[in-house]
C-alpha cells in the first residue's frame, strides 16, 4: 500500500481514516497491514502530515474528522482546539474537514497538537470523547547552511610540513537532519589552492604546500564553501572567508649592511662616548630578529665596546678609554652579529651570524702642553742668594704643531712671590730671602701655555723643600731663675739647664755651655757641660755678698759654622736653716717667689678695666637723661642761649669752636674735621685768606664771626640753619669787656648791636633781641 501519509493507531478498537480513502481503514499487527471493516464503536488518530512552504493559492487541506454518530442529518458538529486552532489551522463544523490557513514554516514551529472532538449541535452533548492528534510540518530543504564566523582569523607557522592544521570552519543548516538529506553540509575550498585544502567532513583546514615563506608571502585569504544535500546538485549553500597570516619564524640569518665600516673621531673624546653605529638586518621579525654584537678582533683591546640597541637592533660601538693622536692615530676592529633566539629546525639552512671590519680613525686635537712628570720635588738652602736656581720643569706640546712653550707660576699659589720662572726654559729661581724656620715648605703650581694658542694651559704641583743651614744661635730652653742659700757648700749643683735652637742638623743638636770669659772668676759659679744640657754650680771659693747675681753662660751648638749666644741665669740668695729649706729671702725673692703669677695679674687688671668701663657707661647714660633748660628771656642771668627748636651738634661736637681761635682770629686751623659733618674728603673745604687783623673795639669778634658766616653760608655740610655756636670771649680790648650774661647787665645798654640785622636771616632773631630801640629799657 502506497500512501502519501502514515497513521499510527493507539488500539485495536479505534481506526484512523483518511479523507481521501474514506472506505479503508487497516490495522498493525506485527508489522503487517491487515485490512479492516469499519466498526460502529467511534474513531480515532494519532498524527497527520503536513508540507511547509505551501505556495499554492488556495489553503491548504489538512485532513477530515467524522464520527459514526454523524448521520450526515448535520445535527453533528466537530470542535477543534489546541495549538493554532481558529488561526493556522480551521476545521468546517458540519464536514470535518481541516484546513491549514497560511504557509507554514517547520524552522519557526515543527508541530502542532491539536484536540478534536464531536458534540450534538443542539444539545451540546459530546457524542465523541475528546481526542488529541498532533500536525508534523514535513520539511523541505528551504535553508542553506550558515556559518559561525565570517571572516574566520587564522594563524600558522611558516615554513610548516604539508598537512598541518590551520583552523576548523563549521556550517549549520536549519533544515530537519532527521529527514532526508537537507541538513547533510559537505565542505569544499573555492579559494585559495593550491596553499590550503579543507576536509569535506568536518571542515578542517590545512596546509597543502611546504615551505611557504612569510617573507615572500603574509597573508593569505581562502574562501569555504558549505553545501547541503550532501553537495549534491540542487542543493543549497552558504560561504564564508578566511583571513591566513603566516607566522615567523627564525628561518633568516642577520646581514651587515656593509662590509667595511669607517668612523673618524677626536683624540678628545670622552670614554662613555659614542663612537659610531653599525647595523645588521634579518629578514624575521619579532624576538626572531633580535641580534647580540661583539667584537672579535682589535689591534686595541679593551679600548673600544660594542652594545646592542634593542629598540632598533643595531650595534652602537663606545669608547671605553682615552684616546691619544700621538700614539695611535688608527684602530682596526673585527664585528660579529648574531641572532639571539635560534631554531634548531632550521640549522641546515646555514649559520645565522655575520661578520664585518670596522675602522677608526682618530683626529688631532690641539691638546695643552703635557709635562715630563706629574709633580716635581726640589730643594733649595735657606741661604740661598735671590735669583738662584733651584730646578726646572719641563713641558712639550705634542700635537703636530710644537708650539713654543711659556712657563708662568700660578701667583695665588705664591702670594708672597717668593719664587719665580723663567717663561722660556722652565728654570725655578729664589725671588726672595728663605727662612725654614718660618716656611720648610712651599707649595707651588707651574702652568704651561702654548706660545700659539693661550687658551691651552697645563699646570703641574711644584713642592719646594727648604734646606736647614745653622743661621740661628741656641738659647735657654727656659727662663731659669734660681735661688740658693746663703750657707750653701761649695761645688754644690744648683740648677739644670738646657738649650733649644730653631734650626734642625742632620746629626742632631749638641750644645756646650760655659761662663762668660767676662764674669769667669767673678761671678762665684761654674757651670759643668754634661753633652746638651749642663749643671750651674757653687765655685768652691765662692763668697757670697750680694742678694741677686746674674750668671753669664755662653752656649754654643756643634753644627758649621758655629753659632753662639750669651744667656743670663738670675741667681737669688736666701737664707735657709741648715736642713737646707729657705727661711727668707731678700725683698726681689720674696716678691717673686710670693708674688702672683703673670695670669693672675693680667685677669685682675682686666676685670678692673671691665668694672671702670661699665661705671663710666653708666655715668654717660644719665648724663644723656639731663635736658638743659632753655632760655627763653633775657631776664634769665646765665648765658643766653636762644632755642631754635634743634639739638644742633650734641655733646660730641667738641670740635664746632676753638676758643684759641677768638683769641687768636688770624691763626685758623683749616684742616681739623667736625664730628657732625661730613670728612672734608667728600666736600673740600673753601680756603679763604684770613682778613687782616683789626684794631675795633668788637672788630676781632666782628670779623671772627663774618668769616665763620661766610663758610657756613657756602658749605653744605655744615650743620642746621638754627645751630647757636656760643663764644665767651670778649676779643682784645673790648670796652663791653666779659660778653657773660652776668656782666651784660649794666653794660648792654652802652653797645651797638644794629649791625646784626645785616647779618642775614639767621641772626634774626639776635637782632631783634639786641638791636631793638627798648632793648636798653628791657635790661
Amino acid at each position: 500500500l502506497s500512501l502519501p501519509f502514515a497513521a499510527v493507531l493507539r488500539s485495536s478498537s479505534r481506526l484512523g481514516c483518511f479523507s481521501h480513502l474514506p472506505s479503508l481503514c487497516w490495522k498493525m499487527e506485527k508489522g503487517q497491514t491487515v485490512p479492516l471493516r469499519r466498526s460502529k464503536r467511534g474513531w480515532m488518530w494519532n498524527q497527520f502530515f503536513l508540507l511547509e512552504e505551501y505556495t499554492g493559492t488556495d489553503m491548504q487541506y489538512v485532513g477530515k474528522l467524522h464520527s459514526d454518530a454523524d448521520r450526515g442529518d448535520g445535527s453533528v458538529r466537530y470542535v477543534l482546539t489546541g495549538d493554532g486552532a481558529g488561526t493556522v489551522f480551521k476545521i468546517d463544523e458540519k464536514s470535518g474537514d481541516i484546513h491549514a490557513t497560511k504557509r507554514l514554516d517547520r524552522e519557526e514551529k515543527a508541530y502542532y497538537i491539536l484536540y478534536a472532538k464531536a458534540v450534538n449541535r443542539f444539545t451540546n452533548q459530546a457524542l465523541e470523547g475528546q481526542s488529541e492528534f498532533i500536525i508534523k510540518i514535513h520539511d523541505i530543504n528551504d535553508n542553506e547552511p550558515k556559518f559561525t564566523k565570517d571572516p574566520y582569523m587564522a594563524r600558522v607557522p611558516e615554513m610548516s610540513d604539508i598537512g598541518a592544521s590551520v583552523i576548523q570552519v563549521t556550517a549549520t543548516d536549519a533544515d530537519d537532519a532527521t529527514y532526508g538529506n537537507s541538513a547533510r553540509v559537505v565542505y569544499s575550498i573555492l579559494e585559495g589552492q593550491p596553499y590550503f585544502s579543507v576536509d569535506p567532513e568536518t571542515g578542517l583546514i590545512k596546509t597543502a604546500l611546504p615551505g611557504m615563506d612569510r617573507e615572500v608571502k603574509e597573508n593569505y585569504q581562502v574562501v569555504i564553501q558549505a553545501k547541503d544535500m550532501a553537495g549534491q546538485m540542487g542543493g543549497l549553500s552558504g560561504t564564508t572567508t578566511v583571513s591566513i597570516t603566516l607566522s615567523d619564524v627564525n628561518d633568516n640569518p642577520p646581514r651587515f649592511t656593509k662590509t667595511l665600516y669607517d668612523f673618524r673621531v677626536p683624540e678628545s673624546l670622552e670614554p662613555g662616548s659614542v663612537v659610531g653605529v653599525v647595523r645588521a638586518l634579518d629578514a624575521d621579525i619579532g624576538e626572531n630578529a633580535e641580534m647580540d654584537y661583539r667584537i672579535i678582533g682589535s689591534d686595541g683591546p679593551g679600548v673600544f665596546d660594542i652594545a646592542t640597541n634593542r629598540s632598533t637592533q643595531d650595534g652602537v660601538i663606545v669608547l671605553r678609554k682615552p684616546l691619544d693622536f700621538e700614539k695611535k692615530h688608527q684602530f682596526g676592529l673585527r664585528l660579529q652579529v648574531e641572532n639571539v633566539h635560534l631554531n634548531p629546525r632550521f640549522f641546515s639552512m646555514g649559520p645565522f651570524r655575520d661578520e664585518a671590519s670596522v675602522k677608526i680613525t682618530v683626529e688631532d686635537v690641539d691638546e695643552p702642553p703635557v709635562f715630563e712628570r706629574p709633580s716635581y720635588i726640589m730643594e733649595v738652602k735657606e741661604d740661598a742668594a735671590k735669583n738662584t736656581v733651584i730646578g726646572a720643569v719641563s713641558a712639550s706640546d705634542l700635537d703636530d704643531k710644537r708650539s713654543p712653550i711659556r712657563y708662568t707660576i700660578d701667583w695665588r699659589t705664591d702670594m708672597d712671590r717668593v719664587f719665580n720662572i723663567h717663561s722660556g726654559n722652565g728654570s725655578v729661581y729664589v725671588l726672595r730671602e728663605l727662612d725654614r724656620e718660618e716656611n720648610a715648605w712651599h707649595n707651588i703650581s707651574v702652568m704651561a701655555t702654548e706660545f700659539n694658542n693661550p687658551q691651552q694651559i697645563s699646570r703641574v704641583p711644584v713642592f719646594i723643600r727648604v734646606l736647614d743651614v745653622n743661621d740661628n744661635a741656641p738659647a735657654f730652653a727656659a727662663n731659669y731663675e734660681t735661688f740658693v742659700c746663703e750657707n750653701a757648700k761649695a761645688n754644690q749643683r744648683i740648677q739644670t739647664i738646657g738649650a733649644t735652637d730653631p734650626d734642625e742638623p742632620l746629626a742632631g743638636h749638641r750644645f756646650f755651655f760655659r761662663v762668660a770669659p767676662e764674669a769667669a772668676g767673678k761671678a762665684n759659679f761654674s757651670v759643668h757641660d754634661n753633652k746638651g744640657s749642663a749643671a750651674l754650680a757653687s765655685d768652691p771659693w765662692w763668697c757670697l755678698q750680694k742678694s741677686v747675681y746674674h750668671v753669664p753662660v755662653v752656649i754654643s751648638d756643634g753644627d758649621f759654622p758655629m753659632q753662639s749666644s750669651t744667656n743670663t741665669l738670675t741667681v737669688r740668695v736666701c737664707s735657709c736653716d741648715r736642713e737646707g729649706n729657705m727661711k727668707l729671702c731678700n725683698a726681689e725673692a720674696l716678691t717673686a717667689r710670693a708674688g702672683l703669677s703673670t695670669g693672675a695679674l693680667v685677669a685682675i687688671l682686666l676685670c678692673v678695666i671691665i668694672l671702670l668701663m661699665i661705671v663710666v657707661l653708666f655715668a654717660a647714660l644719665r648724663r644723656q637723661r639731663k635736658k638743659e633748660p632753655l632760655i627763653v628771656s633775657k631776664e634769665d642771668v646765665r648765658d643766653n642761649v636762644v632755642s631754635y627748636n634743634d639739638e644742633g651738634g650734641g655733646e660730641e661736637d667738641t670740635q664746632a669752636f676753638d676758643i684759641g681761635t677768638l683769641r687768636n682770629p688770624e691763626a685758623i686751623e683749616e684742616s681739623k674735621q667736625r664730628r657732625d659733618i661730613l670728612p672734608e674728603t667728600f666736600y673740600p673745604p673753601l680756603r679763604r685768606p684770613a682778613p687782616p687783623p683789626t684794631y675795633d673795639n668788637n672788630g676781632d669778634v666782628r670779623d671772627f664771626i663774618s668769616q665763620r658766616l661766610q663758610d657756613n653760608d657756602g658749605d653744605p655740610t655744615a650743620p642746621p640753619y638754627d645751630s647757636l655756636a656760643t663764644y665767651a670771649y670778649e676779643g682784645n680790648g673790648s670796652v663791653a669787656e666779659s660778653l657773660s650774661s652776668l656782666e651784660s647787665v649794666t653794660t648792654e645798654g652802652d653797645q651797638d648791636y644794629n649791625y646784626l640785622s645785616e647779618w642775614g636771616p639767621r641772626f634774626k632773631k639776635l637782632a631783634d633781641m639786641y638791636g631793638g630801640e627798648d632793648s636798653g629799657g628791657e635790661s
